[in-house]
């Protein structure tokens, strides 16, 4: 069994937490992971945002769709990609699963909620304080899980081919 693949298969999204704080190193390190994200020509567009304060991430929650349960996170990291970087979308979302399988190394559950494409977004950006030139990718609530729900996944033939896909597999 390898500790990696066992933290990446045993991540499941978690939406309500545990009122325990996270510890601030442990979102250091995290946050140390996400830095070290695959980036298309090491541009590194992307400013990882923390909000710990409750009334700000009621705000947070109150502004998305659906995300209403932020309010009740212990953290939530919210992550922008710099607009001119031709790859910030796929490098921003390369850092935020980095930013997810990391808490989960530490036992701390998350959630992806959608920023890019999402009528909040620009709300979420100018109520942080974020220049311009960024814009919302994600939001990841986090914290301790009070309950996981666990989803089915399909299995891998269901997802999966090699050399050329065909219907008969």
């Amino acid at each position: 069994m390898n500790v990696g693949t066992t933290i990446i298969k045993s991540r499941h999204s978690v939406r309500k937490y545990k009122a325990d704080p996270v510890d601030e190193n442990v979102i250091k390190d995290v946050l140390e992971c996400a830095r070290h994200a695959p980036t298309a020509m090491n541009l590194q567009p992307w400013i990882f945002g923390v909000v710990r304060e409750r009334s700000l991430l009621g705000k947070i929650a109150d502004l998305t769709d659906h995300g209403k349960f932020i309010a009740g996170a212990a953290v939530c990291i919210a992550v922008f990609g710099e607009k001119k970087a031709k790859y910030y979308l796929e490098d921003c979302c390369a850092a935020t699963q980095t930013i997810i399988l990391a808490l989960q190394a530490y036992g701390v559950g998350s959630c992806w909620v959608a920023g890019e494409k999402k009528e909040y977004a620009e709300a979420v950006r100018k109520l942080l304080d974020v220049p311009d030139g960024y814009t919302l990718v994600s939001l990841i609530p986090a914290g301790f899980p009070a309950e996981i729900t666990l989803q089915k996944k399909k299995v891998l033939e269901e997802v999966t081919f090699f050399e050329k896909y065909s219907e008969q597999q």
